[in-house]
C-alpha cells in the first residue's frame, strides 16, 4: 500500500525527468478574434449570443485575445518554465462551415502557434475538437448526423497535413461526454438541445469521427507523433441500498459507452437495455465499432470531482448535485431516477467537492482495465473566488487554495504511479482565466490572472508554485 497523509498534503514527492509537465487551454475560451481571417461561427458563438444561455450573457468575442496575443503568452510559459502546451484547433477557423478547402489564414495560425512552441522548447499538444463545432454543420443536425463525424475525419486530414510534422500529440476529441450529453441532452453546454435520443446519437457520432480522424491523421503524419482522445470520466461513489444499481447505470453512461467502443469492446450491453425507451441505437451501423476501436497510443484523462448516487424512492424531492449547470434537461437519458447526493466540502467556486482521492482511484482503475494504454492527466485546477492584493512588488492574487488543491491532486498523481500506473504527465487546467463555457467569466480556473478589461496578465502564486515544481521535479512544501 501507499503511504503518506490522509489528506494528500504529502510533501517532497519527486516526479522523473520524462515527466511531462504543462498547462491547457481551448481556443473559443482564450482566443476572441471570432471574426477574422475567415473564421466562420460556431456553436459556441450562437449559444453565447442567446439571452439567457450563458451567466451575464458573455461570449467569447474577445475572451483573452489569445489570437492576437500569443507570443506574449508563449513567454510567459517559458518564463514559468513548461514543458508542455495542451491547446485547440478550432474547426471553424479551418473550414468557415465545416467543409470544403482548408482556410489559408487559419492553417497559418496554428502553423505560428506549433512553430512558436517548438522555437521555445514547448511540446505542442493538439487537440482536434475543444467544443466549437462549425454553425453550418449544426444546422444540419450537428452531432446527430453522421455526416458531422465524416466531416470532422476531412478536417482532421487537413491539418494533419499541414502539422503533421511538428505536432507531439494529436488529441482527437476533448470530453465527448460534455458534448453529446451537456449539448444535446440537458441543455447545459451548445447547441443546447434537451433531447435524449439525441444526445445518445451524439455519443455514437462522436465516437465515429474519433475513430476516423485517427484514421486520417494516420495516413498524413509524416513524424512518430501519439494519437488519443481526452475523455472526463467520472468517478462514482454509490451511497445506500441501491447505489451499486445507480453506479451501474451512470457508470455505463458516463464511462464505458466511450471506453468499451474505442478499446474494441463495443456499446456496453446493459446501457443499450437501460436506454431502450430512449432510441433505439439504429444509429450504428455495421463495421461502426471497428472503425472506433482504432489504436490509439495515450488516453487523456480529465479529472476535477466525484459523484455519489442512489436510486430516487420516487417520493422525497429528487436530488440532482451532479455538479452540471441545470438547463431544463438531463445528461442522463433513461436515468432520470437516479440520484445525485450533495458530497461532503470542501468545494471549489464551481461548487464541486475537492476529493484528490478520486484522481488516485480513477487512474488505477484505468491502469487495471487497460494496462497496455499509457494515460496523461489533460486537465486538472480549480476555479476558486481570488483576491487581487498589493504585495511588494506591485499587484498579485495570493491563492493558496488553488495551490493546495494542485499539491493534493499532484500527490494523488504520484501515487497512482507509485502502485504501476504508467501516467506519462499532468497539464494543469488552466494557463489562463477564461470564458467558462455556461458561466462566462464568472469563474476563474488559470494559474494566471487575466484582466478582462485591460487583458492584462498576471502570474498567480500558484503560477509561482507550479513553476518552482517544473524546476525541481518536485511538489513544493
Amino acid at each position: 500500500m501507499t503511504t503518506g497523509n490522509a489528506d494528500y498534503r504529502d510533501s517532497g514527492l519527486e516526479f522523473p525527468p520524462e515527466f511531462l509537465l504543462g498547462s491547457a487551454t481551448a481556443s473559443y475560451q482564450i482566443e476572441g478574434a471570432v471574426s477574422e481571417d475567415g473564421r466562420g461561427p460556431s456553436i459556441w458563438d450562437t449559444f453565447s449570443h442567446t439571452p439567457g444561455q450563458v451567466w451575464n450573457d458573455d461570449t467569447g468575442d474577445v475572451a483573452c485575445d489569445h489570437y492576437h496575443r500569443w507570443e506574449a503568452d508563449f513567454d510567459l510559459m517559458v518564463e514559468l518554465g513548461l514543458e508542455a502546451y495542451r491547446f485547440s484547433i478550432a474547426w471553424p477557423r479551418i473550414q468557415a462551415t465545416g467543409r470544403g478547402p482548408a482556410n489559408e489564414a487559419g492553417l497559418a495560425f496554428y502553423e505560428k502557434l506549433v512553430d512558436g512552441l517548438l522555437a521555445r522548447g514547448i511540446r505542442p499538444i493538439a487537440t482536434l475538437y475543444h467544443w466549437d463545432l462549425p454553425q453550418a454543420l449544426q444546422d444540419e443536425g450537428g452531432w446527430t448526423n453522421r455526416a458531422t463525424a465524416e466531416a470532422f475525419a476531412d478536417y482532421a486530414r487537413l491539418v494533419g497535413e499541414r502539422l503533421g510534422d511538428r505536432v507531439a500529440v494529436w488529441t482527437t476529441l476533448n470530453e465527448p461526454w460534455c458534448s453529446a450529453y451537456l449539448g444535446y441532452g440537458s441543455g447545459a453546454h451548445a447547441p443546447g438541445h434537451t433531447d435524449g435520443a439525441e444526445a445518445l446519437a451524439a455519443v455514437h457520432h462522436l465516437n465515429l469521427a474519433h475513430g476516423l480522424a485517427v484514421r486520417a491523421l494516420r495516413e498524413v503524419v509524416t513524424n512518430d507523433p501519439e494519437f488519443s482522445i481526452t475523455l472526463n470520466l467520472h468517478v462514482i461513489r454509490p451511497s445506500g441500498e441501491t447505489g451499486h444499481e445507480a453506479a451501474r447505470r451512470i457508470d455505463g453512461l458516463a464511462n464505458r459507452v466511450f471506453l468499451g467502443p474505442i478499446f474494441g469492446d463495443g456499446y456496453p450491453t446493459d446501457v443499450i437495455e437501460d436506454t431502450a425507451a430512449v432510441t433505439d441505437w439504429s444509429f450504428v451501423k455495421p463495421g461502426d465499432t471497428e472503425l472506433i476501436a482504432q489504436p490509439i497510443d495515450l488516453l487523456g484523462v480529465n479529472y476535477y470531482s466525484t459523484v455519489t448516487v442512489r436510486l430516487w424512492d420516487g417520493v422525497s424531492p429528487r436530488v440532482n448535485a451532479d455538479g452540471h449547470k441545470d438547463m431544463g434537461g438531463t445528461p442522463w437519458p433513461g436515468s432520470e431516477h437516479v440520484e445525485f447526493l450533495q458530497q461532503p466540502g470542501p468545494y471549489t467556486a464551481m461548487g464541486w467537492n475537492i476529493d484528490p482521492s478520486g484522481l488516485e482511484d480513477l487512474l488505477i482503475a484505468l491502469h487495471g482495465a487497460y494496462p497496455e494504454v499509457p494515460l496523461m492527466i489533460t486537465e486538472n485546477g480549480a476555479a476558486f473566488d481570488d483576491v487581487v492584493t498589493e504585495g511588494p512588488d506591485g499587484p498579485m492574487v495570493d491563492d493558496q487554495d488553488r495551490i493546495d488543491y494542485l499539491r493534493r491532486h499532484f500527490t494523488a498523481a504520484h501515487r497512482a504511479m507509485a502502485h504501476g500506473v504508467d501516467l506519462r504527465g499532468y497539464q494543469v487546467w488552466s494557463l489562463l482565466d477564461n470564458f467558462e463555457w455556461g458561466y462566462g467569466y464568472s469563474k476563474r480556473f488559470g494559474i494566471v490572472r487575466v484582466d478582462y478589461d485591460t487583458l492584462e496578465r498576471l502570474p498567480k502564486a500558484s503560477a509561482r508554485w507550479f513553476a518552482e515544481l517544473i524546476r525541481t521535479r518536485r511538489i513544493p512544501a
